[in-house]
């Protein structure tokens, strides 16, 4: 059924049309069962014979009893990760979606082809792509054209396996490590999350939006109770709105996001998919969103199962598609009711209408209807530049938290090195919880074996001889399936929480070698962290939430008997969350926060220690001094500590810390505008940043305001902008802010975004709480301000000379 331009053919099918006509035509001309087959997807496992077969879980897709044939007949809305639901060579993949696509466009009564989307938060998820840092290593690069690029990337690997939504990026914001989706997210401060989204949406889309970033979890999911999974969230609308919804606004806004998906967990009692306020007033009404809201996996199925908000699927379907769900993801459970539920009146066909024309809008808005079907030849997952690119991002976002002079590793003589440790030599170690081999994990399959450790990167750069290795433990002795505990797995009796075996290893046999090793050697590196898993086949990841910031398992008796042996002990953690060393942070010699640095990481780690590169990440989230600190960010409000102030409140890492092997100074603060009014005003000011050391190096630049008197309780201070710079030594470079006015708001009583006028505390330094500059900020007014609905989100920093 190929689209023609010719007069005779349906308006729909005339590709020069204007897409509202297309639309139009197009729903006039279908039967309910073709509209409600629009908006759910199909979990399969695709074959490229066209003998596709369910994809079935209890927690996801059960087996509604409606054979495959009869489903597919009415047409299809999306198909659910056609090459990662099981391991598949990607041309294979490519010719079996093909085959379904086929299937759709030819046998079907209107040949409106299917959506295909898949998970791409690091990385298409997929067999064979590449495999980059996790999302809080792009944050840590404070470098969003870098991020721009790994969007960009991205989106190129999904066009050549015809991919046309990809399932990221997260957006909540990390206000508590102890959630296990922590290694997720771009960090804890709102702005550095929308700005990091921002570039990362515009690369992955292009242009011509062909492919739908989708932004997750709407919204406050990483506020959850506790900081447990799927729990319940409490916050007040304003610190909602100011904290939690702004990422969301900003790539709504800014980066014209093509989709959004609701977040599982209910604020107030009203579950995200049920909530119209937020879906349709909110997100459409006072954003101007324009996309698809398409429901995370089975969210629709929890409305009766777990959330008792809906008395059926039919209700649960009608309730979601009544607040603004466009799609059913990942499968067909509760959609394939909407008849019920419309002959129940509890939906009407106006509703199911207003739905099917933003799924069939986005479909002609993408070109799917011109071009249905990809070349396998020309399946491009792996390149130079993918790599290098992973690579970059690898290099760029590890964080050196302590340096006594240790790093880095001598050149000139010969070092024995003792490389120790569960992470060392563990591929898995060094990849984020939605990688295709983590994944793997939970159906019994690994497949990081090309991956090169950083145990394997340093013997190639010292020396086979140079460096001795001892595990030291393990975190999990077997990584396994069958360990997840899925939702649903555990029943509301109490005694059943305990049911599930204890993954997490307690051998210490082997320390007593470790620390021998590192008593032989010039310098002892000590690889520690976590593993990401789902749930719960890791230490980390989605539904593998904790309780505390010790590290886990007996790393932490690993650390002491290796300090102990009085040999300068570095240490270098990898994973989804920062945890604490046990009171070690002031004798090991030196500390590293890698977080998930990907396939390349172990290299770029291993030019880090060797001096080779340079140490340029800074801290996305602040480190907790202990669980007990927990909720501590850098932004909270002044009795946040208490009264008197928590001895275990604050933190030892701050947001935006981190070394380099060089030095910087600033000066030079010039005010060129600072009064403004406060209808359109933009502060404007100018300083010096020099290099006092001896070798190249990127400073970070960080501005924080505060607003000394407002009409409610405000945050100590808060990021207003940023710039990642390259000075030589002995060099000087000078910055120019230019930062709108509109960005000093905050949430009202009514949910308006609003500007007071008065002084604001102007900071300028290295990270939150390394401030080398200051001076007053004043908005001059006579009255409040609210905000019009495109207001300035961002600031501009320039260098200029």
């Amino acid at each position: 059924m190929a689209l023609q331009d010719n007069s005779e053919f349906p308006v729909y099918r005339r590709a020069h049309m204007p897409t509202d006509a297309r639309v139009a035509d197009l729903l006039a001309r279908m039967t309910i069962d073709e509209k409600i087959a629009q908006l759910h997807a199909v979990w399969l496992k695709l074959s490229a014979d066209g003998q596709h077969a369910w994809r079935t879980e209890d927690f996801a897709q059960r087996d509604t009893g409606v054979p495959l044939d009869t489903l597919l007949r009415h047409g299809l809305g999306q198909v659910t990760r056609p090459l990662g639901t099981h391991t598949v060579d990607p041309q294979e993949g490519v010719k079996a979606l093909n085959a379904l696509q086929r299937q759709m466009v030819e046998e079907t009564r209107l040949g409106i082809p299917v959506m295909s989307h898949e998970e791409c938060l690091v990385g298409l998820m997929i067999k064979d792509a590449t495999l980059f840092p996790s999302s809080l290593n792009y944050a840590a690069t404070w470098n969003p054209a870098l991020i721009g690029r790994v969007g960009e990337m991205i989106g190129k690997q999904a066009r050549s396996i015809g991919c046309h939504q990809g399932l990221a990026p997260v957006l909540d914001v990390s206000r508590d490590p102890r959630w296990g989706r922590t290694e997720e997210t771009f960090g804890e401060d709102p702005y550095l999350v929308g700005v990091m989204a921002c570039s990362y949406v515009k690369g992955l889309q292009g242009e011509r939006r062909d492919v739908l970033a989708t932004l997750k979890h709407f919204v406050a999911h990483s506020a959850s109770e506790g900081a447990r999974n799927h729990a319940p969230v409490h916050v007040g609308p304003r610190e909602l709105n100011d904290i939690y919804m702004l990422p969301f606004e900003m790539a709504v806004k800014l980066a014209h996001a093509g989709s959004v998906m609701p977040a599982y967990h209910d604020i107030d009692g009203v579950p995200c998919h049920t909530n119209r306020d937020l879906l349709h007033h909110v997100l459409r009404e006072k954003w101007g969103f324009d996309g698809l809201i398409v429901a995370d996996y089975v969210a629709v199925n929890l409305l009766y199962t777990h959330h008792g908000v809906a008395r059926d699927a039919a209700d649960a379907a009608a309730q979601s598609f009544n607040a603004g769900l466009d799609i059913e993801l990942p499968g067909h459970e509760c959609a394939l009711h909407l008849k019920e539920a419309l002959a129940r009146g509890d939906i009407s066909e106006a509703t199911i209408d207003a739905a099917v024309t933003r799924v069939l809008r986005a479909k002609f808005d993408i070109g799917l209807f011109e071009h249905p079907y990809v070349d396998p030849d020309r399946v491009d997952l792996r390149s130079h530049a993918a790599l290098d690119l992973a690579h970059e991002v690898a290099r760029e976002s590890a964080v050196l938290l302590r340096n006594d002079g240790v790093l880095p590793l001598a050149g000139d003589r010969q070092q024995k090195i003792a490389v120790i440790g569960p992470t060392a030599d563990d591929p898995l170690a060094l990849l984020a919880g939605y990688s295709f081999p983590v994944h793997l994990i939970v159906s019994g399959e690994q497949s990081a074996s090309s991956i090169t450790t950083p145990l394997q990167a340093l013997r190639h750069l010292l020396g086979e001889t140079s460096v001795v290795y001892e595990k030291g433990c393990a975190i999990i002795e077997e990584r396994r399936a069958g360990a997840p505990v899925f939702p649903g797995d555990v029943a509301l009796d109490t005694r059943d929480l305990n049911a599930r075996d204890e993954l997490i290893s307690t051998d210490t046999f082997r320390i007593a070698n470790a620390a021998q090793a590192a008593r032989e050697a010039d310098v002892a590196i000590v690889f520690v962290g976590d593993l990401s898993g789902l749930f719960q086949s890791g230490t980390v990841g989605e539904g593998s939430d904790t309780d505390t910031l010790a590290l886990p398992g007996v790393q932490q008796a690993l650390i002491d008997a290796v300090v102990a042996t009085g040999t300068p002990t570095v240490v270098v953690m990898t994973g989804g969350r920062p945890y604490n060393l046990g009171g070690q942070e002031d004798r090991v010699a030196a500390q590293i926060m890698a977080f998930a640095p990907g396939e390349k990481g172990g290299e770029a780690l291993a030019e880090l220690l060797t001096g080779r590169a340079s140490f340029s990440g800074r801290l996305p989230l602040s480190v907790p001094t202990s669980a007990g600190a927990v909720p501590y960010v850098y932004n909270h409000r002044l009795k946040s500590a208490g009264t008197p102030v928590a001895r275990h409140f604050g933190s030892r890492y701050p947001f935006g810390f981190g070394l380099t092997y060089t030095r910087f100074a600033y000066s030079d603060l010039n005010l060129i505008a600072s009064e403004v009014p406060i209808a359109d005003g933009t502060f404007e000011f100018s300083f010096g940043v020099e290099n006092v050391g001896t070798r190249s190096g990127d400073e970070v630049v960080q501005v924080y305001v505060r607003d000394r008197l407002a009409s409610t309780s405000r945050p100590v201070k808060e990021l207003k902008a940023l710039a990642r710079v390259t000075i030589e030594p002995h060099a000087k470079v000078h910055l120019r802010v230019r930062l709108p006015v509109d960005m000093l708001n905050f949430t009202d009583a009514r949910g308006e975004r609003i500007v007071e006028p008065g002084e604001f505390d102007l900071m300028i330094g290295s990270s939150s709480r390394d401030i080398h500059l200051n001076a007053t900020l004043v908005v001059k007014g006579t009255a409040t301000r609210t905000l019009e609905r495109d207001w300035r989100m961002v600031s501009d920093v320039r260098v200029t000379g």
